[in-house]
């Protein structure tokens, strides 16, 4: 893999242990000659990504909307910075650009970003490895409710497996690196529809 996708909140959390791995993610993918993808931004768990990667002579590419970088939080030590108008384009644009997606603790925005990367693989829209970095149990709520979601009926388990999920950042990219996405696509028929 040469780059990554990095969701992430904009803020630090309640517990330090977030902004750590979050700087340790960075590093990681900057060692490994992994160049970082992210939100732009230099606050909260965004900022410590990028300065993880950056300590480390890691390559670092943010997408930022321009109402965003009006608010003077654009990160101004990235290789580079690309601007766009929308929060839409901001995440196709990432998308185009990396070759996986990790996501660490965050709030709405962070979610939204996920689920938009997965029902984009669910539909076959693209392949690549989409993965939780599990900071000190933080999805473990959002693990069980997958599993709801497949015991119910509303989502199949083999789309379920397309998230790979690790609390261990060294783990999470060897799996990302061997990940191969399912064959089947989302079921649509006129009995399901």
């Amino acid at each position: 893999m040469k780059s990554i996708t990095v969701f992430c909140g904009s803020s630090f959390g309640t517990e330090n242990i977030y902004q750590a791995q979050a700087t340790q993610l960075g590093k990681t993918l900057a060692r490994r000659k992994i160049e970082l993808i992210y939100g732009g931004a230099n606050v909260g768990l965004m900022g410590a990504v990028a300065d993880g990667a950056l300590s480390e002579g890691g390559a670092v590419k943010g997408v930022l909307p321009h109402f965003l970088q009006t608010k003077e939080i654009a990160h101004t030590g990235l290789t580079e910075l690309i601007l766009v108008e929308s929060m839409h384009e901001r995440k196709t644009k990432m998308n185009e650009i990396s070759e996986g997606v990790i996501a660490l603790p965050g709030g709405f925005g962070t979610l939204e970003e996920l689920f938009e990367m997965l029902t984009w693989g669910q539909l076959g829209l693209h392949r690549k490895p989409i993965g939780i970095l599990n900071i000190d149990g933080f999805y473990d709520s959002l693990s069980a409710l997958l599993e709801v979601m497949v015991n119910k009926g509303f989502l199949k388990q083999i789309n379920k497996e397309m998230l790979l999920i690790s609390d261990d950042v060294e783990q999470l990219i060897t799996m990302m690196e061997n990940y191969t996405a399912p064959e089947v696509g989302k079921w649509i028929s006129k009995k399901t529809a």
